[in-house]
């Protein structure tokens, strides 16, 4: 199981956490997160980041998720590439979710996954747009058929129901 790593202008990483945890129930193990400030010394933060990563990098490696390619995160992420640790800019909720749901694949894999379900989770929306399984389980939240469409996993559809 890979470990994720996000590093991003603060709160969003913290942001980013917090969310993934309410759409589990919980906060999925292996996940870190570092909220660099404006007044922060970067290599301070990239010394706490080569620890973090030591830390929750499992046997098929870690990801790291930062938020802008060439602001002061992504430098600091960017820098822990390694191998067995892949850094990937851009980060949004789309993304970490998938980060959490395939983080038992291969690394290489598991990249292609993130970055699928980041561009495919940037759409625009509009009266038209059909509702996702997901949306209508929550608004059927009584059919536990309704809860199991969801494609994401069936811990997530599990959560959907005791939310509801």
């Amino acid at each position: 199981m890979a470990g994720i790593l996000i590093i991003a202008h603060a709160p969003l990483a913290t942001a980013l956490r917090d969310c993934i945890a309410h759409i589990y129930g919980g906060l999925p193990a292996r996940i870190g997160v570092i909220d660099v400030t404006p007044d922060c010394d970067p290599v301070e933060v990239r010394a706490f980041a080569r620890s973090e990563i030591d830390r929750l990098r499992e046997e098929n490696g870690a990801i790291v998720l930062t938020d802008v390619f060439g602001a002061t995160p992504g430098n600091i992420a960017a820098s822990l590439y390694d191998a067995n640790v892949r850094v990937l800019a851009g980060c949004n909720l789309p993304m970490l979710v998938r980060a959490v749901c395939y983080r038992t694949t291969p690394l290489d894999t598991l990249t292609e996954k993130i970055l699928q379900g980041g561009t495919k989770g940037i759409q625009e929306l509009d009266s038209s747009t059909p509702l996702n399984p997901c949306a209508l389980a929550n608004k059927a939240a009584s059919s536990p058929d309704a809860v199991a469409a969801c494609p994401v996993t069936p811990e997530l559809a599990t959560a959907k129901a005791a939310s509801h």
